[in-house]
């Protein structure tokens, strides 16, 4: 029997690609496996059979596919352990931050499946009733990142399916295995042609992006890779949701308590090796507390085990590819000409892995300041006057989140409601209920994702306006 990430699901078939191609180990950049890839006939019969499958699905009863969602999150319990190391091997980051991953997969499968769009009346009287209904768009193509590869898929596939949709995932080629995986176990629980995936070399995203068949886009990835789908959808004028770029910043106020707040910091800014689409990438910090916040986080900087994230030890797993690993070390490079270096930790010399650090007193023209560096350096930039932080956090082009750090909740409050992104947390990072829908600004995306907000993203509004 093949491993469970040797085959594609197509029209309710597990299948050999017709090409394949290597995935890399980041920890160690030598090849893990080679993976199938779907070639251009194989994603029009995918296309073609989710065409087929969508008008049934849609007329499904939402208990029916609920118990469909349900099954898969079982599914996947009952393998949640090879699914995290198949995680960590494909993608870099440490053991137990896959399997918060595939614990967060569970859990969103399971909100999903709760959930139900209800007719809402917006008129009704003696002589009219008005309505506003939502029926599923059709075909939606989840083009899923390789920073959270299964958790990223099932926050596109689960909201999809419950609303009624067809859905064709495909998985960022360096990251395909998981996916795959979670394939696998969809092909018995979905009528044919509900859930297909194909793994790509590259080509399968454009395509499914253009084809007239695909009424619906959901991406999670670059804001380069956000303006190649806006311009592949026009001429066919589908739908689409868009999740990209953040460069976030947090605040931190001179009453905040820097000891208590450091841990928090670092975690935010170098979960996954820095590379979270909302994480901290740079921090503003009142100038008479920038002392203390540097030692505080050069400290955890050099207590960071760098590592396989296979390794128990290991607290921080490499960047996941070579090119992202080039990028941030040319920032790095920049970045210590123009600043001063506060801490830097130690990686092996094999791998993708780029040393956590402490960088302080850049200009806000340096590139790590300015652009989404996707790496575990943290920029720490000592401001003298609130609004000045403030400014300064709100001018980049990104804008998907932030953060503010106080002593005083009602004083941090005023400030994060001067932050012009589309999330803003205070005293916390990374709290993210699945019943709070998120969307980010600018360039930072378009459409909402999570709650029921996230599952009329791939529905389409009919009002019905009746003479009684």
């Amino acid at each position: 029997m093949a491993p469970m990430h040797d085959l594609l699901l197509i029209d309710g078939k597990l299948v050999p690609g017709a090409i394949s191609a290597p995935v890399i180990n980041p920890a160690t950049g030598l090849v893990l496996c080679d993976a199938p890839r779907a070639d251009a006939a194989q994603t029009e019969m995918a296309i073609a059979a989710a065409r087929r499958a969508a008008p049934t699905w849609a007329a499904t009863a939402p208990e029916t596919r609920a118990q469909a969602l349900i099954a898969l999150a079982d599914a996947l319990e009952a393998r949640a352990e090879h699914a995290a190391c198949l995680l960590t091997q494909e993608q870099g980051k440490t053991l137990g931050e896959a399997r918060g991953e595939v614990e967060g997969s569970l859990a969103a499968l399971r909100y999903h499946a709760g959930l139900r769009l209800t007719p809402r009346v917006l008129r009704s009287g003696p002589a009219d009733l008005v309505v506003e209904q939502r029926y599923p768009l059709g075909v939606v193509a989840a083009l899923v990142p390789w920073n959270y590869p299964l958790l990223m898929l099932v926050l596109k596939l689960a909201p999809a399916l419950i609303a009624g949709n067809a859905v064709i995932a495909k998985p960022a080629p360096s990251t395909p295995l998981t996916t795959l995986m979670l394939g696998t176990l969809a092909a018995d629980l979905f009528p044919a042609g509900v859930v297909q995936v194909l793994g790509d070399d590259g080509a399968v995203g454009p395509m499914l992006v253009a084809h007239p068949h695909v009424d619906h886009v959901s991406l999670t990835g670059s804001t380069a890779t956000g303006r190649k789908v806006l311009m592949g959808a026009a001429d066919t004028l589908k739908r689409f949701t868009l999740e990209l770029g953040g460069n976030d910043a947090a605040i931190v106020l001179e009453d905040a308590d820097v000891d208590a707040i450091a841990p928090q910091l670092f975690m935010g800014a170098t979960a996954n090796a820095g590379q979270v689409c909302l994480g901290i990438k740079r921090i503003y910090v009142a100038r008479r507390k920038a002392d203390a916040l540097c030692e505080a986080l050069g400290a955890l900087v050099r207590q960071a085990v760098v590592g396989d994230g296979m390794m128990p030890a290991s607290t921080l797993g490499p960047l996941h590819n070579a090119a992202q690993q080039k990028r941030a070390r040319a920032m790095v490079e920049e970045a210590e000409k123009l600043g001063t270096t506060v801490a830097k930790g130690i990686v092996p010399d094999h791998g993708f892995f780029v040393a956590p650090m402490v960088i302080r007193d850049l200009p806000e023209s340096a590139r790590l300041v300015r652009e989404e560096q996707f790496s575990p350096v943290i920029p720490i930039l000592p401001f003298d006057d609130e609004a000045d932080a403030i400014a300064r956090a709100n001018a980049s082009d990104y804008a998907l989140g932030g953060s503010v750090w106080s002593g005083d909740a009602q004083r941090a409050l005023t400030v994060a409601g001067q932050l012009r992104t589309g999330l803003v947390w205070v005293n916390r990072i990374f709290d993210l209920p699945f019943e709070v829908p998120l969307g980010g600004a600018r360039h930072s995306g378009m459409g909402r994702h999570q709650g029921i907000e996230g599952v009329e993203e791939f529905t389409q509004t009919r009002i019905v306006n009746a003479a009684l």
